[in-house]
């Protein structure tokens, strides 16, 4: 696997580039904004993106989908417990002071347990619902790493206080999905900095194993 992680404004959300070093083909995940940067980092990589997928429906994690749909033809991805809030994005923009830039909606519906499959590159999209209601991980065995949106983060969870939130429910994903992977899976995060699946099992303060 090609991959490159890095922070994109407004709040500093991780967008991750992935890619298959036999086809070139790449996805992206989570484009919170700058999508010129976003977009310079694939050509650089000399990659052609197919898919933007999304961990979750809140505007730092999508900002720059438009557009980068717009220059690449990509199609757009998310679990439809997100929807209602993907057609928020006007309010949610307004509520945190964040300039309004629509966005289509996503064409493609990501379901639980679904194969993310791009060239030779293969991936698992993981229903992890708390943050949000169709807040999603993707795992890939193969290079043993996990993207966890806004679920975990290295020594917190995310907020549940925003629509859709439900703490419960984020604690039963995290023990339930992301606990059952093995101890040296890599975690990167949206937010701040990876971490490791056995790391957080013994030492996340908010879920213990």
């Amino acid at each position: 696997m090609i991959r490159k992680t890095f922070p994109v404004p407004p709040l500093g959300c991780n967008c991750s580039i992935l890619g298959d070093p036999i086809t070139k083909h790449a996805i992206i995940v989570d484009p919170g904004g700058a999508h010129q940067t976003i977009l310079k980092h694939v050509q650089e990589m000399g990659l052609t993106v197919v898919s933007v997928i999304h961990t979750h429906a809140h505007f730092d994690h999508f900002l720059a989908s438009g557009e980068i749909k717009k220059a690449t033809g990509a199609t757009l991805c998310l679990h439809s417990d997100d929807r209602r809030l993907w057609e928020m994005l006007d309010v949610q923009c307004r509520m945190f002071g964040i300039p309004y830039v629509p966005a289509p909606l996503p064409e493609y519906w990501l379901h639980d347990d679904e194969k993310i499959i791009v060239g030779s590159m293969e991936g698992v999209a993981l229903h992890t619902p708390g943050h949000t209601p169709g807040s999603m991980c993707f795992f890939f065995p193969s290079d043993a790493l996990l993207l966890a949106g806004d679920t975990l983060f290295r020594g917190g969870i995310g907020r549940t206080d925003l629509w859709g939130g439900d703490g419960e429910a984020i604690q039963r994903s995290i023990r339930e999905r992301l606990y059952a992977l093995e101890d040296d899976t890599r975690v990167v995060t949206s937010h701040g900095p990876e971490t490791q699946i056995g790391f957080e099992r013994e030492n996340n303060p908010f879920v213990g194993a």
